[in-house]
């Protein structure tokens, strides 16, 4: 219906096409998302490959072998400390632990540089009667 109220059909008018929302709106491309599927695949890809390769050697590793604790109060504990460079000084921390897994005694154990892997036998004086012992972490001075 026009303004004076009489009614038009649009494409009986002259030179007139039907209204086109595409036309009005333009078309969207159907494809929009690879440009951005696969920029996130190429970046996803890339941290995963470098994720995985620093965290494969490790600047410094450990890994307990076994702990004695025949003498509650005198826990024995030996493990095997890696270094990407050995030449490095390293320091572990080791804790007993006791039954209720409070911590009961807890030294610092100084590796000096050396060549490749380094098993140590360590004894650690406790405050109270100790049933576990373990590495709690170690680090390259």
């Amino acid at each position: 219906m026009s303004l004076d109220g009489s009614q038009s059909d649009p494409q009986s008018d002259s030179g007139q096409e039907p209204f086109n929302y595409n036309d009005r709106y333009g078309v969207r491309n159907q494809r929009a998302w690879v440009p951005y599927a696969l920029s996130f695949l190429i970046i996803g890809s890339a941290w995963t490959i470098w994720a995985g390769l620093h965290q494969s050697e490790p600047r410094i590793s450990y890994s307990l072998v076994s702990f004695n604790n025949e003498d509650p109060r005198n826990t024995e504990i030996r493990y095997i400390i890696n270094r990407r460079d050995p030449s490095q000084i390293a320091i572990c921390s080791i804790a007993a632990r006791d039954f209720y897994k409070v911590v009961v005694g807890q030294i610092e154990d100084r590796i000096p540089a050396s060549d490749g892997a380094v098993e140590r036998t360590v004894t650690i004086p406790s405050r109270a009667d100790a049933v576990n012992a373990g590495v709690i972490s170690c680090y390259i001075e």
